[in-house]
């Protein structure tokens, strides 16, 4: 997870009518929580359905010398409580203006796998697990 904090882009796959779907989304990592805004439709009727979603993140150099790779996979839910919204704006800052984007996601990771290639610079340096991790959620319930 350590590696997503140093990208603010990256992209959720979700199903809509059985066929894949991904769309990118700027996001923030709150604890062990991928988080992004959105605005009603796919991303959020996903969400609402607390549907499994996949979330892929990557940085690389433009020359190829390096890069990394990051997917999580696990399942997604809106987030409405006030307590918990609260949390998640007062730790982060949004990575771009969302306008009329005020429906906060969470996807909380079941799994999380990643790979990286070349010497990555310190800034994007973390330690990722060569096969699937599991992780829980710190922070609890999932609304």
């Amino acid at each position: 997870m350590k590696l997503l904090t140093t990208v603010p882009v990256g992209r959720v796959g979700v199903s809509m009518d059985a066929l894949p779907l991904i769309l990118p989304v700027n996001f923030v990592v709150v604890e062990d929580w991928i988080v992004f805004r959105t605005v009603p439709g796919t991303k959020l009727d996903a969400a609402v359905t607390r549907s499994v979603v996949a979330f892929q993140a990557d940085g690389y150099a433009l020359d190829g010398s390096w890069g990394w790779s990051v997917l999580a996979q696990g399942y997604a839910h809106e987030v409405t409580d006030e307590a918990k919204l609260g949390r998640i704006t007062a730790m982060k800052t949004w990575p771009f203006q969302h306008g009329e984007a005020n429906h906060v996601v969470a996807i909380i990771a079941t799994t999380i796998s990643g790979r990286q290639f070349g010497t990555v610079p310190a800034l994007h340096a973390a330690v990722i697990e060569p096969t699937p991790a599991r992780v829980g959620s710190k922070m609890g319930s999932s609304t």
